[in-house]
């Protein structure tokens, strides 16, 4: 087999959101239509990636306007979130609730995560115990 024929491997979840985060930096320095265009490609492979099997399904999602504010205020879309807690990366949670997560994802239970937006707010991505609804909220809205 040459070189040129070798199958490259898929990028995963972390190298979309890490993509997607390179593009937001450079259209908050550089806020041209190229830029516009690379932040939307890059948010509908992020919804793509989110069809894609995780941990765990996240069921109806939805946010309170605190998050969906918090989240307008600094540039973010949901799928950065729910992408990160939908394949067990719970964020910054001490390590008492990251263990209680994954007793969750065996046994049923509600799952926690907690972020932070660039402006350093606070966001809370929640899903119920029967993976039936998947909630973005800042911790206020709770």
């Amino acid at each position: 087999m040459f070189a040129s024929e070798r199958v490259r491997p898929q990028p995963d979840w972390r190298t979309h959101l890490a993509a997607y985060e390179r593009a937001w930096q450079q259209f908050s320095h550089e806020p041209t239509d190229h830029h516009v265009a690379l932040l939307l490609a890059g948010e509908r492979i992020l919804t793509h990636e989110l069809s894609k099997p995780g941990k765990f399904e996240l069921g109806a999602t939805v946010m309170t306007l605190g998050a969906r504010d918090a989240m307008l205020e600094s540039g973010h879309i949901p799928p950065e979130f729910l992408l990160r807690h939908k394949h067990g990366d719970w964020g910054e949670l001490d390590a008492e609730d990251k263990q209680a997560n994954e007793v969750a994802l065996r046994h049923g239970s509600r799952l926690l995560s907690a972020y932070r937006t660039q402006m350093e707010n606070k966001l809370w991505v929640i899903t119920e115990w029967d993976r039936s609804a998947t909630t973005l909220l800042l911790p206020e809205d709770y």
